[in-house]
C-alpha cells in the first residue's frame, strides 16, 4: 500500500477520548461506501433465500463469516452439498486475499505503544468496505484515534449488515420473484465497484477486467475450482503484463 506523505498537512479533527472516537466511527457506517455495502447485502439475502436458508441462518453467516464473497462462498458450496472441510478450505481461499490487506493495514492503525489485543481484535474486521475506508480516511487522523475508530467502523458495519440481511430476508417474501432474482445481482456489481475503486495500479484494474472474461470460461471448464483458477490466470497475467509495461515506460523515461 502506498503511503500517505500529505496525511501530516491534513488539518486532524478535535481530540477526543478513545470511546468517543469509537462513536465517531460507529456514525461513519452511514458513510456511502458502507450504504453501498448494505445494498449488496440485500443481494446476498436474496441468494441465500433462494438457496433455502432460513433467516436465522442467513443472519448467523453475515455475522460470523462478515466477508461478503466469504458470505457467498459458504452459501454457494452448503446449498451444494460440499462437505464442512470442503467448505472450510473453499472460505479460507477465499479470504487469502487479507493477508495483504492486513500487512498494509496494520502500520496505519497500529497505536504508538502497545495495542496487540486490540490489533487482534480489529484485524477481524478487515474486509473492502472497511479497509477501503480506513485506508483513505485514517492517516488523516491522530495516532491514538486511529484503532478505536476503526474498531466502531467496523462493529457498525457488522451490526447494521446483519440487521439488513435479516430484514431483507423477510421482506423478499412479498417481492415478485422476478424483483427478487434480479436485486441478487447487487453482490457482484458491489463487489466489481469496490475493487475497481481499491485499485492502485495498471494491474490491479487489469486484473479485474480479465478476471471478468477468465470466470465465465473457468466455470465452463473445470467447474470445481473455477474461482481459483480464474484469478490464478488473470491475476498472474495481469501482474506479468503490468511489469512488462511499466518496464517499457521507465525506458521510454531513461530514453526522454
Amino acid at each position: 500500500m502506498a503511503s500517505h506523505p500529505h496525511a501530516a498537512d491534513t488539518p486532524a479533527p478535535a481530540a477526543a477520548t478513545a470511546a468517543g472516537w469509537f462513536g465517531r466511527g460507529v456514525l461513519n457506517v452511514f458513510s456511502l461506501p458502507a450504504l453501498v455495502l448494505f445494498s449488496a447485502q440485500v443481494g446476498f439475502a436474496a441468494l441465500a433465500r433462494e438457496a433455502g436458508f432460513t433467516v436465522g441462518e442467513t443472519m448467523a453467516i453475515a455475522l460470523f463469516v462478515y466477508a461478503l464473497p466469504a458470505q457467498v462462498v459458504f452459501i454457494g458450496f452448503l446449498a451444494a452439498g460440499q462437505s464442512l472441510p470442503a467448505i472450510a478450505l473453499a472460505v479460507a481461499l477465499s479470504s487469502v486475499r487479507f493477508l495483504p490487506m492486513v500487512l498494509a493495514w496494520a502500520p496505519v492503525v497500529r497505536p504508538e505503544r502497545g495495542g496487540r489485543i486490540g490489533m487482534l481484535f480489529a484485524s477481524w474486521f478487515v474486509a473492502v468496505t472497511s479497509w477501503v475506508f480506513a485506508m483513505s480516511h485514517l492517516p488523516n487522523y491522530p495516532r491514538a484515534a486511529r484503532l478505536p475508530f476503526f474498531v466502531g467502523f467496523g462493529m457498525g458495519l457488522a451490526v447494521v449488515s446483519t440487521a439488513v440481511v435479516g430484514i431483507s430476508h423477510v421482506l423478499l417474501e412479498r417481492l415478485p420473484p422476478l424483483v427478487s432474482g434480479g436485486l441478487v445481482m447487487l453482490t457482484p456489481i458491489y463487489f466489481i465497484c469496490a475493487l475497481w475503486g481499491a485499485s492502485r495500479g495498471d494491474a490491479d484494474r487489469l486484473a479485474l477486467m480479465l478476471g471478468l472474461f477468465a470466470g465465465p470460461a473457468a466455470a465452463a471448464l473445470v467447474p470445481g475450482v473455477d474461482l481459483l483458477a480464474a484469478g490464478l490466470v488473470a491475476g498472474t497475467a495481469a501482474y506479468i503484463i503490468g511489469r512488462v509495461l511499466k518496464a517499457r515506460r521507465a525506458a521510454g523515461e531513461a530514453a526522454q
